[in-house]
């Protein structure tokens, strides 16, 4: 059963990425930036959507628990358009958009290829083995692909603070998913206590993250490197 700091959880989640998106777009930086306007606008209508199983089915219904799953599995793959981006800027001189494009596609692929044959031994409730399994698999590759583009940040010594933080942001979010994930399959009775509050505070923290970074750090910010490697450590 919900209470009242739940509902305050997913109100401030909401409002943060709608304040995200308006941001944006009162700044006419939601084109440049479109990739995150768009997950962060999709991840709105999901709290939405979460909100509305949960007042007319419960929380511990079916209908919920396969929106929550699908809905963050889809999410996830709107993430690594993001991650995309960020790669693009990363790159943005050597010219190898297409391959990363390339690339990126072709590891959800294998990914979701991985989560079915991991789960296919598992003829009961195939589906909902499936979808949790491939959600899993997505945060763990999100944190693979982070921390390499944050190698990247650091080999190429980029500067630009608005990005850096945007990566950063990222890369904690996605550990911290994962990091649930396997607290689950090593110590399921945390599920009831710690882990309940867990998933919440982390869907949290990125739309607050991108939004304090887009409000308080400028397009032309940059970072002097010094700084950066102080930071990586």
């Amino acid at each position: 059963m919900l209470g009242p700091l739940d509902y305050l959880l997913w109100l401030v989640g909401f409002l943060a990425e709608i304040g995200v998106v308006v941001y944006l777009l009162s700044r006419k930086q939601a084109f440049r930036h479109f990739p995150i306007a768009f997950y962060m606008l999709c991840d709105a209508f999901v709290t939405c959507g979460l909100y509305y199983c949960v007042r007319h089915f419960g929380f511990d219904s079916a209908t919920y628990v396969y929106f929550y799953y699908y809905t963050d599995s889809l999410l996830n793959v709107l993430m690594f358009w993001v991650i995309i981006k960020f790669y693009q800027e990363t790159f943005a001189e050597m010219g190898v958009s297409r391959y990363i494009r390339g690339a990126a596609v072709m590891l959800i692929l294998l990914t979701a290829v991985f989560s079915y044959a991991v789960v296919h031994q598992n003829r009961t409730h195939l589906t909902t083995h499936f979808v949790v399994e491939i959600g899993q698999n997505f945060y763990f590759v999100g944190v693979v692909l982070t921390y390499l583009l944050w190698g990247a940040i650091l080999k190429l010594r980029e500067t630009r603070t608005r990005l850096i933080q945007l990566v950063l942001a990222l890369g904690i979010y996605f550990s911290a998913d994962a990091c649930t994930y396997a607290l689950r399959n090593l110590f399921p009775g945390l599920e009831p206590n710690f882990l309940r509050w867990f998933p919440p505070l982390v869907g949290l923290w990125l739309p607050l993250a991108w939004a304090y970074t887009f409000a308080h750090v400028q397009e032309d910010a940059r970072l002097e490197p010094a700084r950066l490697m102080v930071r990586a450590r």
